[in-house]
């Protein structure tokens, strides 16, 4: 047998090495894409690919969620259909009174010369799945940019909001819901009127933070959006305060807060459509183009003022 001692010259780079220059390679790209998100564009390209595969992965549920919900009682939809006729019926004076109300603010707007709320939009939407991380509050939607959504759009349900699309694929879109830990949304209390920032605890909970010891808020006060941030239409239920912790040593007292949709309870949601931009008033309009054109001329008169270096 032809036994050959192994090369002497020809020795590759030692695994320490290798080991130690890989994993400064990932941390390089990890904080390049976290800065300038150089790898957005890659990222777009390869849910394409992988897109039929998660959807393949997750057709054994699908079917038999599917099977399940054929297979119901029929007995039991048949209850619910006449436990609905029966609500129907007896919301139908409601129902009729609230229409004539609205009839009647319309026209006392328009007697007035009050601008009409925006109507608002949207396209409902299925929840496919839970985002990986499991230290963030995302979900993952069956709508992407091939259905027109974009960052930004509000997302909600029949009880209230649920939170915002904050990044879209070709066929999918990532939804961050109210109670994320990164998640702020402008509302309003109904009671008083009251206006203030409601954030996310990151636990199915929300805390209204910044509000004064003596505010005037109660357990059981309804949240609504107050539509100051040009996102969230104004008047969509947010969440209802259920515990006010007051102490006079700190300036702002702790109020929690639950949301009122079913934020972790849901399947279909509906993505609405963004908010047009308000447009501004022909004298602010131009007030603010003057003040433009006034700072614009001192820049270029500072810069000419600058003494040149020899």
């Amino acid at each position: 047998m032809d036994q050959q001692p192994p090369p002497f010259f020809k020795r590759g780079p030692a695994p320490v090495a290798l080991l130690s220059f890989y994993v400064a390679l990932s941390l390089a790209l990890l904080v390049v894409d976290a800065r300038f998100q150089t790898l957005e564009v890659l990222r777009q390209a390869l849910s394409m690919f992988t897109h039929p595969v998660q959807q393949l992965a997750h057709l054994p549920a699908q079917l038999l969620d599917n099977a399940g919900s054929y297979f119901a009682s029929a007995a039991r939809l048949q209850a619910e259909n006449a436990e609905l006729q029966r609500g129907r019926l007896e919301h139908v004076a409601a129902l009729l009174r609230s229409q004539h109300v609205e009839a009647e603010n319309e026209r006392l707007r328009k007697l007035l010369g009050v601008k009409e709320r925006q109507q608002v939009s949207g396209q409902v939407a299925q929840i496919l799945y839970s985002a990986r991380d499991p230290y963030a509050r995302r979900v993952i939607i069956d709508k992407g940019q091939q259905d027109k959504v974009i960052a930004g759009q509000p997302v909600i349900d029949d009880l209230g909001i649920v939170g915002q699309v904050t990044r879209t694929f070709p066929f999918v879109a990532e939804v961050t819901l109210i109670t994320d830990k990164e998640q702020a949304v402008p509302v309003q209390v109904v009671r008083t009127g009251l206006r203030s920032v409601v954030f996310g605890l990151g636990d199915g909970q929300l805390e209204l933070r910044f509000m004064p010891v003596n505010a005037d808020l109660q357990n059981g006060d309804l949240l609504v959006t107050s539509g100051l941030d040009g996102i969230f239409p104004a008047g969509f239920p947010v969440a209802k305060v259920v515990h006010i912790e007051s102490d006079t040593a700190y300036s702002f007292a702790r109020i929690f807060c639950v949301p009122t949709a079913a934020v972790e309870h849901f399947s279909e949601v509906m993505v609405l459509d963004p908010r047009p931009p308000v447009a501004l008033p022909e004298e602010l309009a131009d007030e603010v183009a003057t003040k433009d054109t006034k700072a614009s001329a001192r820049v270029v008169r500072a810069k000419k003022k600058r003494p040149k270096k020899d």
